[in-house]
Parts: structure tokens; C-alpha cells; sequence
């Protein structure tokens, strides 16, 4: 058969351990190609890239060319990959051998053009930057050379038009987390100590992360909690409940980073963004906190509290009810004290009642109230009783204990209405705080996407 009586003639006298040229001045040009399948991984920890490409050779042998027209018209021919010299060319990047299957064959053309084609796991070392995780875009090489000959010997070259291997997406598998952008092709010369020069060719795979999983995982459920921390806000901070709401939303937090811990890009060389994002969230959760408790302090009512400073009063009953919008400030004082507790108010009246003045509505009751303080007064001067002066240091004594109680009460109201102007003001400084951070974040992020 052609086919046996070919192959016979090709490989009788054929060495593969020479490079297949007469004359050994000539150059052996090496033409490459590369089509990426997909994107099989990528460890950032280790900064190791797992890909699957598409390998394409092909170069010129000179003692593999016939004439068609002896061999039944036959004008290529597969041979053993074993039985032909081929090129040294590896890849520099490759730490380690990835499961790629063995092709046995390469296809050889009449006019001594072999063609060797074959799928390659490729497991590289990559530069990862994950600071812009999850919108982050990687730029990693795929370096093709001759290990041991030099450019003299072996020389590459591209084998398509650097823009069809640019964009070309006709094999790749886009359905998993990563997204083929575009394959950049570059050819250079490079030698070590200035020994002799060496070819190689460069493709730079670049790959964008698809963000969609890790928004709605990671970032919404932040988000979300972030605004029921800005909604805690409009509990009264007088009661216990914003204290105890703050601190459970500082402990779902804590929570929610110990689940998501797994999931963020741990390297060695930096922290990604979303990380940064995440502990200054915790910060301000424990910084909204901090002003609760003192809010709460503040406004919490004692009995051996000191009169609100002048100052204190210049400042955020005058100055700053004007900032914050609040022109009518005894309508706001009075709308806050609406607030008090119900026990007080009632004691407030029993004290008011029994400071004022006994007003009698009967004349038969009038004179006998007359005649009991004549009758008194008569006694008093005429006898000197002593339990009637009894009676009138305990109701002296009864009265100052109720003026004492009231100016307390005056005092706790004064830093009742301080507490709520105080907690209006840095509510909206923490509300600004959260807005600028969000947007310059929010803005980072898009720009980086968009580049």
C-alpha cells in the first residue's frame, strides 16, 4: 500500500536526533499557535493558574519531503511523534505537569511541512492581584522557548495574525466563574550573562472574574445589615432596646465574617479590597455602638446629676438646633419630654398639687379653715405647742424635699434634650460617613470594571 511504502521510505534512513536541515547554517522556524478552552482554575494562595489551550507547531522538515506523484498521489501522511525530531519548546512558566493526554501523531505535508497538534493542561505561575476582588482582571503569560537552542538554531514565530489570536473565542468555554477577555501575542529576544540569544514568544491570557456570586454572598447581605444599623438610629435612645438591637447587629456581623472568611482570596502579599471593606464596616457598627452608649448615658435620668454647662447649652441647644434644622427648640424640648416615663409625670403632678395653695370653694368650709388657722396661730402663741411645731418643721422639710425633686427633674430633662440634639448630630455625621465611603467604593469598583 502508499501508505506503508511511504512511511518506510520517510523513516528508513531518518535520524530524529539531528535538527532536519542540509546545510546546518540554515534556521529552523517554529511556528506557533494557541487557542484557550478554558479556565480551569485559579489559586491565589499559591499564585498558580490552571488553564487548557489548544497547542498548535509548525516547522519545516527537510528529509520528510516526497514526490505525490510515486506514492499513489498521497500529499500528507501521519507519523509517530517518536519517530520524527521535534522542537524543545516549553513553556517557562509550567510548575507542574498538568493531566494532559498524549497525542501520538503529527501530520507531514509532501513539501516537508509537519504540523503537530495537541491539547495541553497548562498549570503556571502567575503574578495574581486580587486588591479588586471581585471585579478583579488578571494578566497572565504563557511563555513559549527553546529550552536548549538558541536562535540560530530555532527561531518562532506566530503562525496566525496577532489579531485573530486576540480575539479569538470560537473554543472557549465560558460558562464558569472566569471570562476570557483576550490572548496578546508577543515575540522577543532574550539571553542570560550575555550568552547567546534565545527565542520566545509570549501570549499574555488576560481573564476577568465574573462578580455576580459574590455580590449577591458577600456584599448585599453587608449592605443590608449596614442599613439596619442606620435604621436603629430612630429608637429611642433612652430606652434599652437600641443598645441591645446595636449589639446584636454587631454580633450577626461577627458571624457573617466567620462564614464568609472561607470564601475571600487569602495570599501572602496583600488584603483585597472587599477585606478593608469589611473591617471598616465592623468599625463603624462598633463606633455607632460607642455613640449609643453614650447617648444613652447622657440622657439617662439621676439624682446627683450636675446642671448642664453653659457652654453645652450655647452650643447644641442654640447652635447647633440651628445646623440641624430644629428652629422651634421648645417645641422640640417639649416633643422629647413627651417621652418620659408615666411614673414620673404622675409624681410630677402630686408634688405640683401639694406645693399649691389649698383653694376652698364653700363659705361654710371657708370660715372653719379660717377659724382652724386662728384657732392655731391662737395656740401656737398663746401655748407654744410642741406638736404643732412638730407638724410644721415636717411640713417644711416635706416641701424643700419636693423642690429638691423638681429641680432634679429640671436638671434631667435639661440633658434629656442635650442627649436627643447630641444624637441627631452624630447620626447625621455617621450617615455622611457611611454615604462617602459607599460612594467612593462604589466608584473604585466601577472604575476598575470598566478598565
Amino acid at each position: 500500500p502508499a501508505l506503508r511504502r511511504l512511511s518506510h521510505s520517510l523513516l528508513a534512513h531518518y535520524q530524529k536526533g539531528t535538527r532536519p536541515v542540509r546545510d546546518w547554517r540554515t534556521t529552523t522556524n517554529v511556528a506557533i499557535d494557541l487557542m484557550v478552552y478554558a479556565i480551569l482554575s485559579v489559586d491565589e494562595k499559591n499564585q498558580v493558574l490552571t488553564t487548557y489551550i489548544w497547542y498548535r507547531q509548525h516547522w519545516t522538515d527537510e528529509f520528510l519531503k516526497w514526490d505525490p506523484a510515486h506514492f499513489d498521489n498521497l500529499t500528507q501522511i501521519s507519523l509517530p511523534v517518536e519517530s520524527i525530531w521535534v522542537p524543545d519548546i516549553l513553556i517557562n512558566e509550567f510548575v507542574d505537569v498538568g493531566k494532559s493526554p498524549h497525542v501520538p501523531y503529527v501530520y507531514v505535508s509532501h513539501h516537508g511541512e509537519v504540523q503537530n497538534l495537541k491539547p495541553i493542561q497548562v498549570m503556571t505561575a502567575c503574578s495574581l492581584d486580587i486588591y479588586n476582588f471581585p471585579f478583579d482582571v488578571q494578566n497572565c503569560s504563557l511563555t513559549f522557548t527553546s529550552w536548549l537552542h538558541h536562535i540560530r538554531d530555532i527561531n518562532l514565530s506566530l503562525w496566525r495574525q496577532p489579531e485573530l489570536v486576540k480575539f479569538d473565542r470560537s473554543v472557549f468555554m465560558n460558562q464558569g466563574e472566569w471570562e476570557l477577555l483576550y490572548v496578546l501575542s508577543h515575540f522577543q529576544e532574550f539571553s542570560v550573562k550575555s550568552s547567546d540569544s534565545y527565542a520566545e514568544m509570549k501570549f499574555y491570557v488576560v481573564i476577568r472574574r465574573r462578580p455576580l456570586f459574590y455580590t449577591v454572598s458577600l456584599l448585599l447581605p453587608s449592605i443590608f445589615l449596614m442599613v439596619m444599623d442606620i435604621v436603629g438610629f430612630y429608637l429611642p435612645p433612652h430606652s434599652g432596646e437600641r443598645v441591645s438591637f446595636k449589639i446584636t447587629l454587631l454580633l450577626g456581623y461577627s458571624v457573617f465574617l466567620i462564614i464568609v472568611s472561607d470564601t475571600l482570596p487569602a495570599t501572602a502579599v496583600g488584603t483585597p479590597l472587599i477585606g478593608i471593606y469589611f473591617v471598616v464596616c465592623m468599625a463603624l457598627l462598633v463606633i455607632s455602638l460607642t455613640e449609643t452608649i453614650l447617648i444613652v448615658r447622657l440622657v439617662h435620668k439621676q439624682d446627683l446629676q450636675p446642671h448642664v454647662p453653659e457652654w453645652v447649652k450655647h452650643l447644641l441647644l442654640e447652635r447647633a438646633t440651628i445646623l440641624l434644622c430644629i428652629r422651634d427648640r421648645k417645641k422640640f424640648s417639649q416633643s422629647r419630654m413627651q417621652s418620659l416615663d408615666t411614673s414620673g409625670q404622675v409624681e410630677n403632678n402630686d408634688s405640683t398639687a401639694k406645693l399649691t395653695p389649698y383653694v376652698c370653694e364653700d363659705p361654710r368650709e371657708c370660715r372653719a379653715v379660717e377659724g382652724m388657722r386662728s384657732a392655731l396661730a391662737f395656740a401656737g402663741r398663746t401655748e407654744g405647742s410642741a406638736a404643732l411645731q412638730e407638724v410644721l418643721r415636717e411640713t417644711t422639710a416635706i416641701r424643700q424635699l419636693l423642690e429638691k425633686r423638681e429641680e432634679f427633674r429640671d436638671v434631667a430633662r435639661e440633658w434629656l434634650q442635650v442627649g436627643y440634639v447630641l444624637d441627631v448630630l452624630l447620626f447625621r455625621v455617621y450617615l455622611a460617613a457611611v454615604l462617602a465611603y459607599s460612594i467612593t467604593l462604589g466608584t473604585l469598583w466601577s472604575v476598575w470594571r470598566d478598565a
